[in-house]
C-alpha cells in the first residue's frame, strides 16, 4: 500500500529526475537536478525507488546507485492507485481547460463585441442608405448608395478577419487564397487570436517563475565541479547578494545541503560540501556558458527581462483600436441610454439618435426588455470591459518598467562581483559595463559605485588615482583570499568522493 506523501511537489520533481536518468544516480545527482534540500531527497527517494522498483547498487564508498532497467512503471496498480492518478490528471486538465476558458472569454468579449457593434452599425448605414435612395434614387444610386455599400462591404470584411484569423497585422493577398503568383511562399500561421489577446492584456507570465531552483542547481553544480567547496565571494558571484544578504543565504545552503563553514591555513573561511560530490553523473558544469544572455560572466545566471507581450506591434495596436470603438460605442449607447431611455411612439423614435433607435429597434424583437439591454448590454458591460483592458495592460506597463529596472541592477551585481573577483588587484568602475541589455540599468554610473562600494564592505580597497585621472581600487585581501582558496582546493584528494566499485547489486 501507498503511503501517504506530505511535500507531493518535491516528490514530483524527484520522479521527474530519475525519468530522464538511463544510469544509475546517487541522491547528489537528485539534489543536483531537483535543487531540493539533501534531506528532503533523502526521504523521497527510497519512496520512489520502491513505487517503480529501483535496482539498488551499493558502492564502496557506502553511497547507493539507483537505476531502472525494468521501464519506469509504479508498482501500485490496484483501484485506488489508478483512481488517485486520475484524479490528479483530472485536476491538472481542469486547470489547463478553466485557463483557456477564460482567455477564449476575453477574447469573444473584444472580439464579439466589436462585431456586434459593427453589425449595428452596418445595419444603420444600410437603412440610411436605403432611405437616401428611396427619396433620390438616381443621384444617391450612383453616389451615396455605391460608396455606402462599399464602405459597409469594408466593415464586414473586416468583421471577418477579425473573428476567423489571428494575423491582424497582414493584408489579405491572392497568395493567401491560391490565386497569387505560384512562385510566392504561402504566409505562416499565426498563433491563436485568444493566447495574443491574453498576451496583450495579461502578459507572458514571469520569465523567471523558475528562478529559486535554477539559481540553486548554479551554485550546486559550481559547488560540484570545483571539489565541494565555495567561498563566501564566490557566493556572491553566483547569487548577486550584498555580502550581509550571502552570509545569511550561505548559512541556509549549509542547512540544505549539508554543508559546513571551515577555516584554510591563513584564517580565510570556506564553505565546504562533502555530500553533494557523491555522486555518478561526471559530466560537465552546467553553469560554464560563456553566453551573457543566460549567464553573467559564464558563470553566474541572470534574470530575464519581462516583456509588455510577444505579439508584434502592430497587432497590438489593433487590439488597441477594437478596444476603443468597443468603449466609444459602449459610452454611447449607454448615454443615450440614460438621456432618450425607452422608445413607445413615433414621435421619440423620429427624436432619437439615428443609431440609437435602430439599435433600439433590432433589440426590441428580441421579446426582452429592451432598455435594460441598450444601457447595460450594450453600454455597461462593453464599457467597463474595456476600460479594465486598457488599466490592466497601463498599470502592468509601468510596474514592469520598475521591475525590469531592478532585475538589471541585480545581474550587473552578479557581472561586477564577477570582474573584482577576476582581477582584484585592478578595479575601474567603467570596467563593470556589459553590452547584454539584462545588466544595463539606466543608472549605470550610480550602479556600477554602489557595487565597489558593496565589496568595500566585505575588504577595504586600497584607492589610487591612474594615468587617465580614473579612480582605481585594488582589494588585497580578496587577492589573498583567493589564493588561500585555490591552494585549499588543490590539497583536496579527489579520490575522496570517488564511490568506488560496486560491493552489492539488487539484482
Amino acid at each position: 500500500m501507498k503511503q501517504k506523501i506530505k511535500d507531493k511537489e518535491a516528490y514530483r520533481k524527484v520522479t521527474e529526475a530519475f525519468q530522464r536518468q538511463k544510469k544509475g544516480v546517487t541522491v547528489a545527482d537528485i539534489v543536483a537536478k531537483t535543487a531540493l534540500p539533501l534531506d528532503t531527497v533523502r526521504e523521497m527517494v527510497p519512496r520512489v525507488a520502491d513505487e517503480y522498483s529501483a535496482r539498488l547498487q551499493v558502492t564502496e564508498s557506502g553511497e547507493i546507485l539507483y537505476s531502472f532497467p525494468r521501464g519506469f512503471t509504479s508498482k501500485y496498480r490496484g483501484f485506488k492507485a489508478r483512481f488517485n492518478r486520475l484524479v490528479e490528471k483530472f485536476g491538472k486538465a481542469l486547470k489547463i481547460a478553466a485557463k483557456a476558458l477564460f482567455k477564449v472569454w476575453i477574447m469573444v468579449m473584444l472580439v464579439g463585441y466589436f462585431a456586434l457593434f459593427m453589425v449595428i452599425a452596418l445595419g444603420a448605414l444600410m437603412i440610411s442608405v436605403a432611405g437616401s435612395s428611396s427619396s433620390n434614387r438616381s443621384s444617391n444610386r450612383n453616389s451615396g448608395g455605391i460608396g455606402g455599400m462599399y464602405f459597409a462591404s469594408n466593415i464586414l470584411n473586416l468583421i471577418i478577419r477579425i473573428w476567423f484569423y489571428s494575423e491582424l497585422t497582414k493584408s489579405l493577398d491572392g497568395r493567401y487564397y491560391g490565386y497569387g503568383r505560384p512562385n510566392q511562399a504561402a504566409r505562416p500561421k499565426g498563433r491563436p487570436l485568444y493566447k495574443a489577446i491574453f498576451s496583450f492584456v495579461f502578459g507572458d507570465g514571469d520569465p523567471n517563475a523558475d528562478w529559486p531552483s535554477r539559481e540553486k542547481q548554479a551554485v550546486i553544480a559550481y559547488i560540484q565541479g570545483n571539489r565541494g567547496v565555495i567561498s563566501l565571494p564566490e557566493f556572491m558571484v553566483l547569487t548577486g547578494d550584498s555580502p550581509a544578504e550571502a552570509e545569511d543565504r550561505i548559512t541556509g545552503y549549509c542547512a540544505e545541503f549539508g554543508g559546513l563553514p571551515e577555516a584554510t591555513g591563513d584564517g580565510t573561511v570556506v564553505y565546504r560540501f562533502d555530500k553533494l560530490l557523491l555522486r555518478a553523473d561526471k559530466k560537465g558544469r552546467p553553469f560554464v556558458d560563456s553566453s551573457t544572455e543566460n549567464f553573467a560572466g559564464g558563470i553566474a545566471p541572470i534574470k530575464r527581462l519581462f516583456s509588455f507581450s510577444s505579439n508584434p506591434p502592430k497587432m497590438n495596436r489593433w487590439f488597441g483600436v477594437i478596444n476603443t470603438v468597443n468603449l466609444v460605442f459602449g459610452v454611447y449607447f449607454f448615454y443615450n441610454a440614460l438621456t432618450t431611455g425607452a422608445i413607445f411612439t413615433q414621435a421619440q423614435f423620429d427624436a432619437a439618435p439615428h443609431l440609437y433607435r435602430i439599435a433600439y429597434l433590432l433589440l426590441s424583437r428580441i421579446g426582452w426588455e429592451t432598455l435594460p439591454l441598450m444601457s447595460i448590454g450594450l453600454g455597461v458591460i462593453p464599457m467597463v470591459f474595456s476600460l479594465l483592458f486598457w488599466l490592466i495592460p497601463s498599470l502592468r506597463y509601468l510596474g514592469m518598467k520598475e521591475t525590469n529596472e531592478i532585475i538589471k541592477l541585480e545581474n550587473l551585481r552578479k557581472i561586477g562581483y564577477h570582474s573584482i573577483w577576476d582581477s582584484p588587484l585592478s578595479v575601474k568602475p567603467a570596467d563593470i559595463a556589459p553590452k547584454a541589455e539584462e545588466c544595463r540599468p539606466k543608472k549605470i554610473t550610480a550602479a556600477q559605485n554602489r557595487i565597489i562600494k558593496e565589496i568595500g564592505s566585505y575588504t577595504v580597497p586600497d584607492v589610487t588615482i591612474g594615468p587617465a585621472g580614473e579612480t582605481v581600487y585594488t582589494f588585497k585581501e580578496l587577492e589573498r583570499e583567493k589564493n588561500a582558496l585555490e591552494k585549499y582546493r588543490s590539497e583536496i584528494n579527489a579520490g575522496a568522493s570517488s564511490l568506488g566499485k560496486t560491493v552489492f547489486d539488487s539484482e
